[in-house]
């Protein structure tokens, strides 16, 4: 009896995306898009290895080159990583054998080391100074850095940030970060206080509505952040040059917490599970120079080092709140910003 003929991957592909979770589609997604537009009529059973590699290097020549590109290495590694999820839901489909599967021996892009590093205490001055004194909306971009800076989160953990995720009590915010985890950080009572805040002016009232929010109420998108660090590069050139993005802010925070306390804090305050390698937090603390005393976040003793809050006046917090977190307090909320 004859083999059935693989399905295309027209027909494969939305499958495929009903299956993952919504952050693989969400990287996956344009990648599988680029493969319909090439191949959609094809089946499965039919493109080489040779023939998923010359695809992964069109579609890297064909990257639009942004400030911090690389040579369109990261389009051809995630092409690549998409195909071989479609495949390999193929071969537990058994739509394919697993000595087909052309993916399995396409070869990713060599990673180029991180050129992103801790930034020293003077430079990062200059961009909170930028950010608290330019723009349309400074309360917002100040805000923006100053949770960055102290809880060292991913953008996409910013961004997913709602109202049900802040215990107030005990200064605590939960992230919801890149691979579907979770995890309790702890911040000040300054950075909680000015988060509640900020979501009750700009009317965020429901447990499940996203914190940080535009003027107008409408919860802010990943272009905030594009467009902070070009108002930023206008400003300081040199963050243009080096590609100075948020991410650098997470480099900045985790060196300093494994010089001054250990690697293992360092690891655990990243966010890094026990199951990765070491890899992802050796990247973070090595990033800045020993000779320059990497940023220090926030302390009673120090509190100029994180970018000035919003000016407008700030609710006390609770009794609780301020008496369980007395020991991470940064600035007194009674007396405001003082930056």
């Amino acid at each position: 009896m004859p083999k059935p003929q693989a399905p295309t991957f027209a027909d494969y592909i939305p499958e495929v995306a009903k299956a993952v979770s919504p952050g693989t589609r969400r990287v996956y997604g344009t990648y599988w898009n680029r493969i319909l537009e090439h191949w959609g009529d094809r089946h499965l059973d039919e493109p080489t290895t040779l023939e998923i590699q010359q695809l992964a290097e069109t579609i890297r020549s064909q990257v639009v080159v942004r400030r911090n590109a690389r040579g369109g290495r990261g389009a051809a590694e995630h092409l690549i990583a998409a195909i071989r999820c479609v495949y390999n839901r193929a071969v537990a489909d058994r739509l394919i054998t697993d000595a087909d599967n052309p993916a399995k021996n396409a070869t990713k892009p060599r990673r180029l080391a991180s050129t992103r590093r801790g930034l020293p205490d003077n430079r990062l001055k200059e961009i909170n100074h930028v950010a608290a004194t330019t723009g349309d909306d400074p309360a917002l971009d100040t805000l923006i850095l100053r949770l960055h800076i102290e809880t060292a989160c991913r953008r996409g953990g910013a961004l997913a940030l709602t109202l049900r995720d802040l215990d107030p009590d005990q200064c605590l915010i939960r992230l919801h970060e890149k691979g579907e985890t979770l995890r309790w950080q702890p911040v000040s009572p300054t950075l909680m206080t000015h988060l509640r805040d900020h979501a009750q002016q700009r009317g965020a009232t429901k447990p499940t509505d996203q914190l940080l929010r535009y003027r107008n109420g409408t919860p802010i998108t990943r272009r905030r952040y594009d467009h902070l660090w070009t108002r930023i590069g206008t400003h300081l050139p040199w963050v243009t040059t080096q590609g100075v993005s948020t991410h650098w802010l997470r480099h900045t925070t985790r060196t300093w917490v494994e010089r001054n306390h250990s690697y293992t804090i360092a690891r655990a305050y990243a966010g890094h599970t026990t199951t990765n390698s070491n890899t992802g937090t050796t990247t973070y603390t090595q990033a800045a120079s020993p000779k320059s005393p990497p940023h220090s976040p926030p302390s009673p003793t120090n509190p100029t080092h994180s970018p000035p809050m919003p000016t407008t006046n700030v609710p006390v917090g609770t009794a609780r709140c301020r008496a369980r977190c007395r020991s991470r307090r940064t600035t007194s909320l009674n007396e405001g910003p003082s930056w």
